[in-house]
């Protein structure tokens, strides 16, 4: 890949500028009067001295400027089924390839990836792969999509772009699975190369951003609207249920009212159950009883879509008709055991359209199961 020049004081550059082995020019920066230079990539605005790195730990002063530091590297490849992200309306059935780096922009106290997200060894991301090489590895495991997620995406961005555009070069879709945390800028070049995101909606107060992740709401829920209103990229989200912190019916309805009012009732809500782990291992794990509830106020709140994770309860991982009620694709788990959907998107029973992205089915269904494959790219 040919080094493109080096970023402006403003951070304009090419995102295909590599200075060395893991290190890459970074957009989204600019230069501060007392000497320091801002990270303009999400709402935490770093400053930073030379050498110092942005609370995400991956973004880096370098001189004048900025540099990602985990441009190519990763801490593993892996072939997901597609519910695994999860994106139950974006070819269901379908298998993606899977990768992060390391570090976040956040610092949940609940994090379910901390060993990856909360990582400040980059010489632990063993794996190196190009973009190039990525999308030839989707080729050949018939992956129809590459999502970027264990960690999140925001702090990599200028690799999984880069990404992106290698594999819609081959026909290959990119799926970001991220908190959403992020400018109005780089969200809009962001989103541009995505085709289909799962954003977590972590909870709906700002006390719970501040007191268990250090950030706010507002950003999120502008991303939010952003996707959906201002992208072609398809949008599902995601709200981990954790007792006692986020999980009270005032606060569900309260999420699953914005959720309906400004974006609509066709974007797909998952609620997903905790299980004890870093900072929060003190918190018991959630009751299937608890994202059953979820699920019921989210539906009475005129949702069409929402979905139970992380437990098994084969009706709340069911795609139905929002019109009649029939079972459209059955789901135990990440295996779909029955998908009645006809032609592209429509109700068998009635001939509602059902939102999402599908493809013609040929024959039988035949989905990717619930197999996870490793992969490695040679060095």
């Amino acid at each position: 890949m040919a080094a493109s020049p080096a970023p402006t004081a403003h951070g304009t550059a090419s995102s295909g500028a590599a200075t060395g082995s893991g290190v890459h020019a970074a957009l989204w920066w600019h230069g501060l009067d007392d000497g320091r230079v801002q990270c303009d990539l999400c709402p935490r605005e770093c400053k930073l001295h030379e050498g110092q790195r942005g609370l995400c730990f991956v973004r880096e002063r370098a001189g004048n400027a900025m540099v990602l530091t985990t441009y190519g590297r990763s801490s593993g490849f892996c072939v997901d089924p597609i519910e695994k992200k999860p994106l139950n309306h974006f070819y269901p059935g379908s298998s993606v390839l899977s990768f992060g780096t390391a570090g976040c922009n956040l610092t949940c106290k609940f994090c379910q990836n901390w060993d990856i997200s909360k990582s400040r060894d980059v010489d632990r991301l063993a794996a190196q792969a190009s973009p190039q090489a990525i999308a030839q590895a989707c080729l050949q495991t018939g992956a129809k999509s590459v999502a970027y997620t264990y960690n999140d995406p925001v702090i990599f961005a200028e690799y999984a772009m880069d990404v992106a555009d290698a594999c819609h070069a081959v026909g290959v879709q990119s799926v970001a699975v991220t908190a959403g945390y992020m400018h109005a800028e780089p969200r809009r070049t962001f989103y541009a190369k995505m085709d289909a995101a799962n954003v977590d909606l972590k909870g709906f107060t700002e006390a719970f951003y501040r007191d268990l992740c250090t950030g706010e709401l507002q950003p999120v829920l502008d991303t939010l609207a952003y996707v959906h209103h201002q992208t072609n990229c398809w949008l599902e989200i995601t709200t981990l249920l954790i007792p006692g912190a986020n999980d009270s019916d005032a606060e569900l309805t309260a999420l699953s009212q914005w959720v309906a009012r400004e974006l609509g009732p066709e974007v797909p809500l998952h609620f997903t159950a905790f299980h004890p782990d870093y900072k929060l291992r003190d918190v018991s794990a959630t009751p299937v009883a608890t994202v059953q509830r979820a699920r019921r106020i989210a539906l009475d709140q005129g949702l069409h879509y929402v979905y139970t994770g992380n437990v098994h309860d084969s009706a709340g991982g069911t795609t139905h008709c929002p019109h009649c009620g029939a079972a459209l694709i059955v789901r135990d788990w990440h295996l779909i055991a029955q998908y009645r959907l006809q032609g592209v998107n429509a109700c068998p029973d009635c001939g509602a359209r059902i939102a999402g992205r599908f493809e013609v089915q040929q024959g039988p269904f035949k989905g990717f199961g619930r197999q996870r494959i490793p992969i490695t790219f040679s060095s």
